[in-house]
C-alpha cells in the first residue's frame, strides 16, 4: 500500500535547512511529499541554502521522484482540495505572517488554502515557527489555530542529547514533526534512549 502523501510548505521565516532536512528525513522513511513554496520561501532557500531554483533532488538528498512541486498561485492546485487525500500538512519554516493569515482564516495562495484545507478536513497541521521573540499579535494568531486544531511546533531544539553538529540540532526538530505525523523513523532521540546510553557508559542518568 503506498503511503499517504504529506504537504510541506516553505514561508519565508528564516529556517531553509529545517525544511530540507525535514524533507530529505520524510522522503528517507517512505512518505512521498507534496511541496508549496512561497515567493519569500524562495528568496529564503536562495539565501540561507544557495538553491536558486527549487530543485526537488536538492531538497530530499536525492530522491526528487517523491517530491511534487506546486506553484503556490494556484490555489486550484491538489493540496488545496478537501478531496485531495494526505496525512498532514507541515509549515516549516512558518513566518508570523503566514501563521496570522491561516489565524485569520486568509486563503490567498496555496499555503493559506492548503492549510485552511487541512484545518477544515480535521488533519494534522504543524506550523514549525521559528521568529523570536514573539509580539501579542503573534502569541493570539497562536491561540488561535491551536484551538482551531493545529499545533505550534517552536523551532527550538533542545540540548539534553550534547549535539555536535548542526545536523543534530536539525534532526532534534525533525524528528519531533516526523512523530506527530506518525512516522516511523530511526533518529537517535528519544529521553528514554538517551539514559540508557549514558547508563551502559557509566555516567550519572
Amino acid at each position: 500500500m503506498t503511503s499517504l502523501p504529506l504537504v510541506v510548505a516553505i514561508t519565508g521565516a528564516s529556517g531553509a535547512p529545517y525544511a530540507k532536512r525535514f524533507i530529505e528525513r520524510a522522503t528517507q522513511f517512505g512518505v512521498p511529499i507534496h511541496l508549496v513554496v512561497s515567493d519569500l520561501g524562495r528568496r529564503l532557500l536562495a539565501e540561507e541554502l544557495d538553491l536558486k531554483k527549487i530543485e526537488p533532488d536538492a531538497l530530499s538528498g536525492g530522491r526528487g521522484s517523491m517530491v511534487a512541486l506546486h506553484n503556490d498561485r494556484d490555489t486550484g492546485a491538489s493540496p488545496g482540495s478537501g478531496s485531495f487525500r494526505h496525512r498532514g500538512m507541515a509549515v516549516v519554516p512558518c513566518s508570523g505572517n503566514t501563521l496570522g493569515r491561516i489565524a485569520a482564516g486568509i486563503t490567498d495562495n496555496l499555503v493559506q488554502r492548503a492549510a485552511a484545507v487541512t484545518l477544515k478536513e480535521r488533519r494534522r497541521l504543524v506550523l514549525a515557527h521559528r521568529e523570536t521573540p514573539l509580539s501579542a499579535i503573534e502569541i493570539d494568531a497562536m491561540q488561535k489555530v491551536t484551538a482551531a486544531g493545529a499545533i505550534v511546533l517552536p523551532l527550538s531544539p533542545g540540548f539534553y542529547l550534547r549535539p555536535r553538529t548542526i545536523d543534530d540540532l536539525l534532526d532534534f526538530m525533525v524528528a519531533r514533526m516526523l512523530d506527530l505525523f506518525s512516522i516511523e523513523h530511526d533518529l537517535k532521540v528519544r529521553w528514554d534512549e538517551h539514559l540508557a546510553a549514558r547508563r551502559s557508559r557509566g555516567e550519572d542518568a
